[in-house]
Protein backbone atom coordinates (compact mmCIF):
# COMPACT_ATOMS: atom_id res chain seq x y z
CA UNK A 1 0.00 0.00 0.00
CA UNK A 2 2.64 2.62 1.15
CA UNK A 3 4.31 1.72 -2.46
CA UNK A 4 1.27 2.27 -4.17
CA UNK A 5 0.67 5.93 -2.62
CA UNK A 6 4.34 6.45 -2.94
CA UNK A 7 4.29 5.93 -7.15
CA UNK A 8 0.81 8.10 -6.88
CA UNK A 9 2.47 11.33 -5.69
CA UNK A 10 5.32 11.12 -7.92
CA UNK A 11 2.85 10.55 -11.24
CA UNK A 12 0.88 13.46 -9.81
CA UNK A 13 4.45 15.61 -8.71
CA UNK A 14 5.77 14.64 -12.59
CA UNK A 15 2.91 16.31 -14.14
CA UNK A 16 2.69 19.70 -12.40
CA UNK A 17 6.61 19.51 -13.12
CA UNK A 18 5.73 19.22 -17.15
CA UNK A 19 3.05 21.69 -16.79
CA UNK A 20 5.98 23.97 -16.56
CA UNK A 21 8.23 22.52 -19.04
CA UNK A 22 7.01 23.03 -21.69
CA UNK A 23 7.77 27.12 -21.57
CA UNK A 24 11.17 26.24 -20.43
CA UNK A 25 14.57 28.49 -22.29
CA UNK A 26 15.61 26.20 -25.05
CA UNK A 27 11.83 24.21 -25.94
CA UNK A 28 10.71 25.22 -29.17
CA UNK A 29 6.92 25.82 -30.12
CA UNK A 30 5.22 25.57 -33.24
CA UNK A 31 1.11 25.96 -33.67
CA UNK A 32 -1.58 27.51 -36.25
CA UNK A 33 -4.58 30.05 -35.57
CA UNK A 34 -6.78 28.20 -37.76
CA UNK A 35 -9.94 30.26 -37.10
CA UNK A 36 -10.86 33.89 -36.64
CA UNK A 37 -13.73 36.16 -36.06
CA UNK A 38 -13.30 39.61 -37.06
CA UNK A 39 -14.80 42.53 -35.20
CA UNK A 40 -13.89 45.34 -37.48
CA UNK A 41 -13.40 49.41 -36.15
CA UNK A 42 -12.87 50.78 -39.38
CA UNK A 43 -15.38 48.54 -41.79
CA UNK A 44 -18.19 46.39 -39.85
CA UNK A 45 -17.56 42.61 -38.67
CA UNK A 46 -17.40 39.91 -40.30
CA UNK A 47 -15.77 36.24 -40.28
CA UNK A 48 -12.22 35.17 -41.66
CA UNK A 49 -11.26 31.54 -42.42
CA UNK A 50 -6.80 31.47 -42.51
CA UNK A 51 -4.23 29.41 -41.21
CA UNK A 52 -1.34 31.48 -39.32
CA UNK A 53 1.66 29.17 -38.98
CA UNK A 54 3.84 30.16 -36.63
CA UNK A 55 6.95 28.78 -34.85
CA UNK A 56 9.07 30.58 -31.45
CA UNK A 57 12.02 29.24 -29.83
CA UNK A 58 12.01 29.94 -25.94
CA UNK A 59 15.01 32.32 -25.31
CA UNK A 60 14.14 32.25 -21.48
CA UNK A 61 11.65 30.65 -19.36
CA UNK A 62 8.26 31.93 -20.60
CA UNK A 63 9.59 33.84 -23.33
CA UNK A 64 9.53 32.81 -26.93
CA UNK A 65 10.34 35.04 -30.03
CA UNK A 66 9.90 33.49 -33.79
CA UNK A 67 7.90 34.29 -36.93
CA UNK A 68 4.65 33.44 -38.54
CA UNK A 69 3.21 33.46 -41.66
CA UNK A 70 -0.58 34.33 -42.47
CA UNK A 71 -2.77 33.51 -45.26
CA UNK A 72 -6.40 34.02 -45.05
CA UNK A 73 -9.54 35.04 -46.92
CA UNK A 74 -12.56 37.39 -45.48
CA UNK A 75 -16.02 38.85 -46.08
CA UNK A 76 -16.99 41.79 -43.98
CA UNK A 77 -21.24 41.58 -43.33
CA UNK A 78 -21.89 44.98 -44.84
CA UNK A 79 -21.52 43.59 -48.41
CA UNK A 80 -17.81 44.42 -49.21
CA UNK A 81 -16.44 42.25 -51.68
CA UNK A 82 -14.17 39.04 -50.14
CA UNK A 83 -10.91 39.94 -49.48
CA UNK A 84 -7.59 38.12 -49.61
CA UNK A 85 -5.18 38.31 -46.90
CA UNK A 86 -1.31 37.50 -46.35
CA UNK A 87 1.77 38.01 -44.23
CA UNK A 88 4.93 37.45 -43.34
CA UNK A 89 6.82 38.78 -39.92
CA UNK A 90 8.30 38.41 -36.54
CA UNK A 91 6.80 37.39 -33.10
CA UNK A 92 6.55 37.66 -29.39
CA UNK A 93 4.54 35.73 -26.81
CA UNK A 94 5.32 35.75 -22.98
CA UNK A 95 3.57 33.65 -20.77
CA UNK A 96 2.57 34.35 -17.38
CA UNK A 97 3.60 32.55 -14.06
CA UNK A 98 0.60 31.44 -11.79
CA UNK A 99 2.90 32.81 -9.33
CA UNK A 100 3.38 36.09 -10.80
CA UNK A 101 1.23 39.04 -8.32
CA UNK A 102 -2.42 39.40 -10.18
CA UNK A 103 -2.11 36.10 -11.72
CA UNK A 104 -4.80 34.16 -11.09
CA UNK A 105 -4.33 30.52 -12.94
CA UNK A 106 -8.03 29.75 -13.29
CA UNK A 107 -7.23 25.74 -14.76
CA UNK A 108 -4.45 23.97 -13.61
CA UNK A 109 -3.10 22.93 -16.75
CA UNK A 110 -3.55 26.28 -18.70
CA UNK A 111 -1.55 29.73 -18.90
CA UNK A 112 -2.27 33.21 -20.11
CA UNK A 113 -0.27 34.49 -22.36
CA UNK A 114 0.47 38.25 -24.42
CA UNK A 115 1.72 38.01 -28.39
CA UNK A 116 2.86 40.64 -30.28
CA UNK A 117 3.57 40.60 -33.90
CA UNK A 118 5.23 42.92 -36.82
CA UNK A 119 6.03 42.62 -40.47
CA UNK A 120 5.03 43.24 -43.63
CA UNK A 121 1.06 41.93 -45.00
CA UNK A 122 -1.44 43.26 -47.22
CA UNK A 123 -4.59 42.08 -48.90
CA UNK A 124 -6.19 41.75 -52.20
CA UNK A 125 -9.87 43.06 -52.44
CA UNK A 126 -12.10 41.46 -54.74
CA UNK A 127 -12.72 43.99 -57.89
CA UNK A 128 -11.28 46.65 -55.31
CA UNK A 129 -8.46 48.25 -54.02
CA UNK A 130 -5.49 46.19 -52.71
CA UNK A 131 -2.68 47.51 -50.53
CA UNK A 132 0.48 45.78 -48.56
CA UNK A 133 1.65 47.87 -45.89
CA UNK A 134 3.65 47.28 -42.09
CA UNK A 135 1.19 44.45 -40.43
CA UNK A 136 1.09 44.60 -36.77
CA UNK A 137 -1.15 43.23 -33.70
CA UNK A 138 -0.84 42.83 -29.61
CA UNK A 139 -3.27 41.05 -27.84
CA UNK A 140 -3.53 38.43 -24.30
CA UNK A 141 -4.29 34.76 -25.16
CA UNK A 142 -5.15 31.32 -22.99
CA UNK A 143 -3.25 28.26 -23.76
CA UNK A 144 -5.07 25.11 -22.32
CA UNK A 145 -2.72 22.06 -22.28
CA UNK A 146 -4.90 18.72 -23.25
CA UNK A 147 -1.49 16.84 -22.98
CA UNK A 148 1.99 18.35 -21.40
CA UNK A 149 3.18 19.24 -24.90
CA UNK A 150 -0.13 19.98 -26.68
CA UNK A 151 -2.09 23.12 -26.36
CA UNK A 152 -5.57 24.56 -27.42
CA UNK A 153 -5.30 28.39 -27.63
CA UNK A 154 -8.45 31.29 -27.70
CA UNK A 155 -6.59 34.91 -28.25
CA UNK A 156 -7.85 38.30 -28.41
CA UNK A 157 -5.90 40.82 -30.91
CA UNK A 158 -6.08 43.82 -32.42
CA UNK A 159 -4.62 43.97 -35.65
CA UNK A 160 -3.77 46.86 -37.90
CA UNK A 161 -2.50 47.40 -41.39
CA UNK A 162 -0.61 50.66 -42.46
CA UNK A 163 -0.49 50.79 -45.91
CA UNK A 164 2.55 52.21 -48.21
CA UNK A 165 0.28 53.24 -50.86
CA UNK A 166 -3.01 55.26 -51.08
CA UNK A 167 -4.69 53.44 -48.46
CA UNK A 168 -4.24 54.85 -44.69
CA UNK A 169 -4.38 52.43 -41.05
CA UNK A 170 -6.81 49.68 -41.40
CA UNK A 171 -7.32 47.91 -38.21
CA UNK A 172 -10.05 45.35 -36.49
CA UNK A 173 -10.30 43.08 -33.49
CA UNK A 174 -9.96 38.94 -33.87
CA UNK A 175 -10.93 36.17 -31.97
CA UNK A 176 -8.68 33.51 -32.98
CA UNK A 177 -8.80 29.82 -32.33
CA UNK A 178 -5.78 27.52 -33.18
CA UNK A 179 -3.45 24.77 -31.45
CA UNK A 180 0.95 25.00 -30.19
CA UNK A 181 3.22 22.04 -30.10
CA UNK A 182 5.81 22.35 -27.33
CA UNK A 183 9.07 20.29 -28.24
CA UNK A 184 11.54 19.63 -25.98
CA UNK A 185 15.01 21.63 -26.53
CA UNK A 186 18.81 19.49 -25.97
CA UNK A 187 18.10 20.95 -21.92
CA UNK A 188 14.88 19.35 -21.68
CA UNK A 189 16.21 16.07 -23.59
CA UNK A 190 19.64 15.81 -21.03
CA UNK A 191 16.97 16.39 -17.73
CA UNK A 192 14.94 13.51 -19.09
CA UNK A 193 18.12 11.30 -19.78
CA UNK A 194 19.08 12.45 -16.05
CA UNK A 195 15.79 10.84 -14.73
CA UNK A 196 16.00 7.64 -16.29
Amino acid sequence: MKKLIFTGILAIAGLATTANAQIQKGNWMVGSSLLSSNFGLNTGGGYSIGIQPKGAYFIEDNLAVGGYVDLGISKVTNGSPTEFTYGVGGLGRYYLSPNEKGVDNLLNHGRWFFEGNVGIGGRNVENGNSTTGLDFGVGPGYSYFITPNIGLEGLVKYRGQSGFGNEGLNSNITFNVGFSIFLPGSKAKDIANDVR
